[in-house]
């Protein structure tokens, strides 16, 4: 028994109507299909990658004038997938789906391996897997282990030595613009890539397998078709198995892949002119601190620093901003520590239509916030030391302001006045950060030292003239937000 991945249906999803839950990819285009329906959402967010890749494999817009006029059509895209059908056999004795060319000598893993939160071999020597167990799926289904197969060569992690990480590191942050139409079919068309039709050929499991023993065997993206981007193979991986699969073989060394923009994830720069390099999630709630070069662009020269994928830009160049008020972006993806996910961030956020005055004034809103968060920070380091601690207050700074950031984003669009607007969110950072800092540091204070209470009234009254604009980080922040410092007692008199 195999599974072609376009000739089958293979895909779960939720719809608005009685139509199939289980479809083809062709049938994305179908009415009533809203989304894919996996039990979880690594693969969910995997199989919206998977699914653009295809259209941009076989039937990508030549430009911004092909992607408006072009209407959803669930026959036009069979037909155009038809070609393709020999190179996405999951199973069998030819070319299979995103495995080595070759048949791989070597005892299976069990098949949880395919997925990035499972313990890892010396995890589960150790006895270490305490919050994720060893041997959740002894055995997989066709489509899930097609799906989860997909999802770990698209995000691989560190995997010990010579197997390598995805092209864009272990567990890249995923970002896509979601028209907000309810529609499937918009939500793959509003991240597709301007291109030209590509052939069977150019899939890297359809020729002898490319491996990284040698040094200066890396992937480049000018020496391959750009639709590796979505159909990367950095681990050399073999399924196990009939009807469903049951082991999986991996050698280490598969393609190693160096200098790659993937469409689809916002990237940065180390320092103005290194190299690009994709962008991962940070553990913890993903909110309007982690908006610049992510949901928004960077400003001036900072730009070249933070770039937002490149999905975003071109959906911005195609549709007038009264046609997107609805969109919003999902951001996604593993917060990795090297081989272990600390967290997997699933976000929405507004994709943003602002006139440039109110922009200018949301991104100091953001900028001020980080340094007030690092003034915070500094203040509380004479109560709460260095260390972990110390950074969960300054992420709990951030959180407690999010509801104040959301109401000031909201009078940007009704027009509020900007320094009106800029005033209120700096004196709501202010009320929180002092909040934050006295219940750190009140508690007890009578019982100090008097060098500490003394240490502790100075770190308040240097965080209090922060916020006033006379000290730095303070004073950099009021000329972003537009705003003069306030006047000092003597000043006020």
């Amino acid at each position: 028994m195999s599974l072609n991945l376009v000739n089958d249906p293979w895909i779960p999803v939720r719809r608005s109507d009685d139509g199939p839950r289980i479809i083809r990819p062709d049938q994305i285009a179908d009415p009533g299909v809203v989304f894919p329906d996996w039990p979880r959402a690594d693969l969910n967010i995997a199989c919206l990658e998977l699914l653009i890749g295809l259209v941009f494999l076989a039937d990508p817009p030549a430009n911004a004038a092909d992607w408006r006029a072009r209407k959803p059509d669930a026959q036009r895209l069979r037909e155009r997938l038809a070609p393709f059908a020999p190179a996405f056999d999951l199973m069998g004795d030819g070319p299979r789906f995103l495995q080595d060319f070759d048949p791989l000598e070597g005892a299976p893993n069990p098949p949880d391996m395919l997925f990035i939160d499972s313990a890892g071999g010396n995890t589960a020597r150790n006895n270490a897997d305490l919050m994720v167990r060893r041997n959740r799926y002894p055995e997989l289904d066709l489509p899930l282990a097609a799906m989860a197969l997909y999802t770990l060569q698209a995000h691989a992690p560190s995997g010990g030595a010579g197997n390598r990480t995805s092209m864009r590191g272990g567990g890249p942050m995923v970002t896509l613009v979601d028209p907000g139409t309810g529609s499937l079919w918009d939500l793959v068309w509003a991240n597709i890539p301007d291109g030209q039709p590509a052939g069977p050929e150019v899939l890297p499991w359809m020729r002898p397998t490319r491996t990284s023993e040698a040094k200066g065997a890396e992937v480049w993206p000018d020496s391959t078709h750009p639709v590796e981007a979505f159909f990367g193979m950095p681990r050399r991986l073999r399924l196990v198995g009939d009807a469903a699969v049951t082991g999986v073989i991996q050698r280490p060394y598969g393609a190693n892949y160096a200098g790659w923009e993937h469409p689809l994830t916002p990237c940065y720069r180390q320092k103005a002119g290194s190299e690009l390099l994709p962008l991962h999630p940070r553990a913890g709630a993903f909110g309007y601190r982690n908006w610049l070069g992510v949901v928004m662009e960077m400003p001036g020269d900072e730009g070249d620093l933070r770039r937002r994928a490149r999905c975003l830009d071109s959906y911005e160049r195609r549709v007038l901003p009264r046609d997107r008020v609805t969109a919003s972006v999902i951001v996604a993806g593993y917060a990795m520590d090297n081989m272990k996910p600390r967290d997997f961030t699933w976000s929405r956020q507004p994709l943003l239509s602002l006139e440039s005055e109110a922009g200018l004034t949301l991104i100091a809103m953001i900028q001020s916030a980080e340094s007030f968060g690092l003034a915070l920070r500094g203040a509380l380091k004479v109560v709460a030391g260095e260390g972990s601690a110390l950074d969960a207050l300054r992420e709990e700074f951030f959180t407690a302001t999010q509801g104040a950031f959301e109401a000031g984003l909201a009078a940007l669009l009704a027009g509020t006045p900007r320094v009106e607007t800029a005033a209120r969110w700096l004196r709501a950072m202010e009320r929180v950060a002092l909040a934050i800092f006295d219940r750190q540091a009140l508690p007890g204070l009578d019982q100090q030292r008097p060098e500490a209470i003394r240490q502790i009234i100075d770190a308040r009254e240097g965080l209090r003239a922060a916020f006033a604009g006379w000290r730095n980080p303070g004073k950099d922040a009021y000329v972003k937000l537009g705003l003069g410092p306030r006047p000092r007692r003597k000043e006020a008199a």
